[in-house]
C-alpha cells in the first residue's frame, strides 16, 4: 500500500496524469484470476501505457497451455527416422496471417530456417502460437526432400467480434465501442490493441480519473476482446484533524457537517475536477486555514482523507477607554465563526458608556449542499455612531463640531447558489441621523449645506438587495489563485423621512496569479482589482461613495480622495512571504469619481476640496495571527503626502 499527501498546490500536476504512475500501486498480476475460457494478450510491454506489472502477454517458456487450446496434430514420422529425429529446418512459412502475425509468430516459435527441428518441437511451436491467443486454430505441415523439411504453419487468426469490459464504472461500452469500433469484424492486430489501450487510458485522463488504469487486455476462442479495468474507486472518507504544527488533534467541525458538503462519496471513482471541487468547498466554509487531500490504496480502491487544519473560530473581548465625546467607555464582545460546530455563526459588539450605547450584532447560517432547498440566512441588528466619512474634513457643524453619523436597524439577507453563482437577497431598515457631539440633530454644516436628503437630519432608508458572485478563488482568507466576481444593485422603497427612492449598482472583480519571480515555490502572488458603481435617482450625501482610506487609495485618509454618486477604483499588489507568518506587498491604487462629486445633494465633497481623483502608492507588511491577516501599508499620494495605515485582512 502507498501513502502520499496531495496538497491543493500539486492537484493541477494529478491532472496532467502523475499520480497514475507515482502514487497508486499497480495491482500484482498474479492476484488477477484469469477465465479458463480465455487466452491471454497484451500489447508488448514496451509500447502499453500502463505499468509492466499490468502487462499479460507470455512468453513461451512460462505460459501454461489454457484449457480450451485446440488439441495439436500429431505430424507424420519421416520415413526411416528414430522416433524423434532432428531435422534441418530449410524453409519456414506461415499461411493465412497478416504480415504483422506473421512477424509475431516468427518472433514466437523455436522452428527457424537453417536450424533443427523436430515432430515435438513443431508441436511445442503450435502450441506456443495457440497460447498467444491471437488465434483461433493452427496446424503444421512439411515436406521432406534431401537436404531436410519446408515447414509451413497454417493459422487461422481470432476475428474480433465484440468488446467485453470488467472493473468499469464511468467507462461506458459506448465509450469502449467507439475506440475499438475499427478492428471490429477484423482480424486481431496487436498494433491495434495497442493503440486502443492508449486511446482508453488518455479518455481516462482527459476526463480527470487520475488513477484509473487499464490491467489487462484478453483475447477468446469466439473473437470477444476483454478488457479489465481499475478506476480509483473511492472506499472511504476520512477526516483527520491536524494543529499548527501538522500534529493530529480534535476537531471543532462536526465529521457529519463536513461529509455531507463534500461531492466525491464513497463508492464513486476517484476524480480530479472533483476533488478540487471538495477542495474549494471547504475553503469557502471559511473555517479552515489549510486543506490537503491524503489518498492511500491502490489503482482498484482508494482511501481518501481530506487532513484539515481548523481556523480560531471563537473569541471574548472586553475593554475599556476614554474618548473626548462620550467619556469613558466599556467594550466586550463575543464572536463564534463555528457555532456548534456546523459552521453557524454569532457575534456581538456592545459598547457602554454614561452617555451612549451602541451595539452590533449577527447571527447565519449559511447554505449547505445537503440541503438545498433550504437557503442560508444571516440576520443582523445595529446601533452605532461614527464621524461622518462624507463630513470629516475642512467643514464643520455651526458648533464647531465634526457631523457624526448615528445608525439604527437592522435586517436579514438570504442566500443560495443558483445556477454556479452564489446569489442573495436581502431587505434592510437604516434610520439614519446627523449629530453633533452632544447629540443634537444637526441637518445642515457651518455653511448651510443639507447632511441629510429629507433636510431635517433624519432619513429613513428601506431597501430591498440582491446581488451574485462567482468565488473561483483557491482560499477566499488568503487567496493565491483564481478570481473572483461581484454584482449587486440595491433599491429603496420611499416610505419614511426623507422618502427616498433609489437605486444603486455596484460590480467588484478580483484576480490572483501566481507566480515565482524570485524563486519562492510559486508563493508569489499578483493581485489585481477593479470596482466600480453608480446611484440612480435620489442620493442622500452620506450614502455618495467615498474614496480614499486603508481600503481605497492607500496614502489618502478615508473619503479624501472624493465624495460620488458614480465611481472607478483599481489597485494592483504584488505579494511575496518573506518568513512564516510574515509576507510584504508592494502596491498601487487608483480612484476617481467620475466627476460626479456635483451631483450629490450640498456638494460635500466640492465644498470640502477633495480632489475627485487619486492616486497612491507604496509597501506593507501581512502577518497571519490567530485573529487573522494583519495589515499594515505605507502608502504615499500623489499630492506628495504620506500615511501608515493598518487593517485586518488582505486589501482585496
Amino acid at each position: 500500500m502507498l501513502y502520499k499527501t496531495i496538497a491543493l498546490s500539486t492537484l493541477a500536476a494529478l491532472a496532467g496524469g502523475e499520480l497514475t504512475n507515482q502514487a497508486i500501486a499497480s495491482p500484482n498480476p498474479t492476484t488477477t484470476n484469469t477465465p479458463s475460457t480465455a487466452r491471454n494478450y497484451v500489447v508488448p510491454a514496451e509500447a502499453t501505457p500502463v505499468s509492466q506489472p499490468t502487462s499479460a502477454i507470455a512468453s513461451p517458456e512460462t505460459t501454461q497451455t489454457p484449457e480450451f487450446a485446440q488439441s495439436i496434430p500429431t505430424l507424420p514420422k519421416p520415413a526411416n527416422s528414430n522416433n524423434d529425429l532432428a531435422v534441418l529446418a530449410t524453409d519456414v512459412q506461415i499461411a493465412g496471417a497478416t504480415e504483422e502475425l506473421q512477424q509475431l509468430i516468427l518472433n514466437t516459435i523455436s522452428t527457424r530456417p537453417g536450424t533443427q527441428t523436430s515432430q515435438t518441437q513443431l508441436n511445442n511451436d503450435i502450441t506456443a502460437i495457440l497460447n498467444t491467443g491471437l488465434f483461433a486454430d493452427a496446424n503444421v505441415s512439411y515436406s521432406s526432400h534431401r537436404d531436410g523439411w519446408n515447414v509451413i504453419f497454417q493459422v487461422e487468426p481470432v476475428v474480433v467480434r465484440s468488446l467485453q469490459l470488467s472493473g468499469n464504472q464511468v467507462l461506458t461500452p459506448e465509450v469502449a465501442n467507439n475506440i475499438f469500433n475499427s478492428q471490429l469484424g477484423q482480424p486481431v492486430s496487436p498494433a491495434a490493441l495497442r493503440q486502443g489501450v492508449q486511446q482508453l487510458s488518455q479518455w481516462y485522463k482527459d476526463n480527470g480519473y487520475v488513477l484509473a488504469q487499464v490491467l489487462d487486455v484478453q483475447s477468446t476462442p469466439n473473437g470477444a476482446i476483454a478488457i479489465e479495468v481499475a478506476e480509483g474507486v473511492v472506499s472511504d472518507i476520512n477526516l483527520r484533524f491536524l494543529n499548527q504544527d501538522g500534529d493530529t488533534t480534535d476537531g471543532r467541525t462536526q465529521e457529519d457537517y463536513i461529509k455531507r458538503e463534500l461531492k466525491l462519496q464513497p463508492g464513486q471513482v476517484f476524480k480530479i475536477d472533483v476533488a478540487r471541487q471538495d477542495l474549494q468547498q471547504l475553503y469557502q466554509l471559511g473555517l479552515f486555514d489549510t486543506v490537503n487531500i491524503s489518498l492511500n490504496g491502490d489503482a482498484r480502491n482508494v482511501d481518501v482523507t481530506y487532513d484539515l487544519t481548523e481556523r480560531p473560530a471563537r473569541g471574548v473581548n472586553a475593554g475599556a477607554g476614554y474618548d473626548n465625546n462620550t467619556g469613558i467607555f466599556g467594550t466586550i464582545s463575543y464572536n463564534d465563526q463555528n457555532l456548534g460546530g456546523v459552521n453557524q455563526k454569532l457575534g456581538f459588539n456592545v459598547q457602554f458608556s454614561r452617555r451612549d450605547l451602541q451595539f452590533d450584532g449577527n447571527y447565519g447560517k449559511p447554505y449547505q449542499a445537503s440541503n438545498p432547498d433550504t437557503p442560508g440566512y444571516n440576520v443582523n441588528a445595529f446601533r452605532r455612531r461614527t464621524v461622518s466619512g462624507t463630513f470629516d474634513n475642512d467643514v464643520d457643524l455651526a458648533n464647531g463640531d465634526d457631523p457624526r453619523e448615528g445608525q439604527f436597524g437592522g435586517g436579514i439577507t438570504l442566500t443560495k447558489p443558483v445556477n454556479g453563482w452564489d446569489a442573495s437577497v436581502g431587505v434592510n431598515y437604516t434610520r439614519t441621523s446627523i449629530r453633533d457631539s452632544d447629540g443634537d440633530i444637526s441637518p445642515v454644516d457651518e455653511l448651510g449645506n443639507p447632511l441629510s436628503f429629507s433636510g431635517t437630519g433624519i432619513d429613513d432608508l428601506i431597501t430591498v438587495s440582491a446581488g451574485v458572485a462567482r468565488d473561483r478563488r483557491n482560499n477566499p482568507v488568503n487567496p493565491t489563485d483564481g478570481s473572483l466576481l461581484r454584482l449587486s444593485t440595491e433599491q429603496s422603497v420611499p416610505v419614511g423621512n426623507g422618502s427616498i427612492l433609489m437605486n444603486q449598482v455596484k460590480a467588484n472583480y478580483s484576480q490572483y496569479v501566481p507566480i515565482d519571480l524570485i524563486g519562492n515555490n510559486g508563493q508569489e502572488v499578483l493581485a489585481f482589482n477593479v470596482q466600480g458603481g453608480t446611484t440612480i435617482g435620489d442620493l442622500p450625501p452620506y450614502r455618495a461613495f467615498n474614496l480614499g482610506g486603508q481600503n481605497s487609495v492607500r496614502g489618502y485618509g478615508t473619503g479624501d480622495v472624493g465624495s460620488g454618486r458614480s465611481y472607478v477604483l483599481a489597485s494592483a499588489e504584488y505579494r511575496v512571504p518573506i518568513f512564516k507568518p510574515v509576507g510584504a506587498v508592494l502596491f498601487a491604487d487608483f480612484a476617481s469619481d467620475l466627476g460626479s462629486g456635483d451631483t450629490v445633494p450640498g456638494e460635500p465633497g466640492v465644498v470640502r476640496g477633495k480632489p475627485g481623483s487619486g492616486f497612491g502608492y507604496g509597501a506593507g507588511l501581512r502577518v497571519n495571527s490567530p485573529v487573522g491577516i494583519i495589515r499594515a501599508d505605507l502608502g504615499f499620494n500623489d499630492q506628495g503626502e504620506s500615511k501608515l495605515q493598518f487593517g485586518l485582512g488582505q486589501r482585496f
